[in-house]
């Protein structure tokens, strides 16, 4: 019997209903994997860039490769809504560019919706996309994409004016037609205001329980990324650890002579053996 796939109308009803439950994926395995656990959303982040592909920020990671990583988690899930991350440069330069970029998540990534960071100054992009029918996730709070500018990876919204500017900048995303809105990095007091303040779903990723649901990275869930662990992270397996001790176990087998094992060969009869060998 065929699953069925969560839509955004779905993720939309969810609103005072039940807890959204979110993670990022990058490939076919962890798509596969985070599907069968029962996720709502896949996200494809451009966290990848540091989790996946080795960099120091989000920045680097391009076009193509946010495509490549979309299309292969798309193919290994059946029920979560799959979200594609637009990375840096992809939205901000033009209405137009944003558009055709947000479009390419859907027709060549095979993803149901895209994210895209931003506020206020986000909103012309996120209502254009979405009156081409493409459905957007916002992303207000700590950005990744503006690390430079924020001076790093800190909380945001910690004084009265700020926090007020963040639910201005939620509010006018979800009017533009953003369905749900990530919120990162603020207060839990703030970050529970703004839920209720908000018509659609917010995610919470270091922003508390009041959120109506929570993302997190697939690697740091798992104890796969172990460069740092933000406050916000907990870790329900050691599967680094646990991975590295396998391996080290099969090398050390290798060396010895262990492995292979007569179990994991192959036959050939007496017969067809002794001819070979004439």
């Amino acid at each position: 019997m065929p699953h069925k796939r969560i839509t955004v109308p779905d993720i939309l009803a969810a609103k005072g209903n039940r807890k959204l439950a979110v993670v990022t994926a990058y490939d076919h395995a962890s798509a596969r994997l985070a599907d069968q656990a029962g996720m709502d959303v896949l996200l494809v982040g451009d966290s990848l860039a540091m989790v996946v592909l080795g960099h120091e920020d989000t920045l680097s990671v391009t076009m193509e490769e946010m495509l490549h990583h979309t299309r292969a988690v798309a193919r290994g899930t059946q029920t979560a809504l799959v979200v594609g991350d637009m990375p840096f440069l992809s939205y901000q330069a033009s209405i137009e560019e944003a558009v055709r970029n947000a479009g390419r998540f859907l027709k060549e990534g095979r993803a149901q919706a895209v994210k895209i960071e931003g506020g206020r100054e986000m909103a012309p992009q996120i209502r254009a996309m979405t009156d081409a029918g493409i459905p957007v996730m916002g992303h207000v709070g700590l950005r990744p994409q503006q690390v430079a500018r924020m001076g790093g990876f800190k909380v945001q919204s910690k004084t009265a004016e700020q926090a007020r500017g963040l639910l201005e900048d939620a509010r006018i995303v979800a009017e533009a037609g953003c369905f749900a809105v990530v919120l990162e990095a603020i207060p839990a007091r703030v970050a529970t205001v703004v839920t209720e303040e908000l018509p659609v779903p917010t995610i919470g990723i270091g922003a508390g329980g009041g959120c109506d649901g929570q993302v997190l990275v697939f690697h740091d869930i798992l104890g796969l990324f172990d460069r740092f662990t933000p406050r916000f992270v907990k870790k329900y397996a050691e599967a680094g650890k646990m991975l590295t001790e396998a391996l080290a176990r099969y090398a050390s087998e290798v060396r010895e002579g262990a492995f292979p094992g007569p179990e994991h060969e192959f036959t050939i009869s007496d017969e067809e053996f002794a001819r070979f060998m004439d």
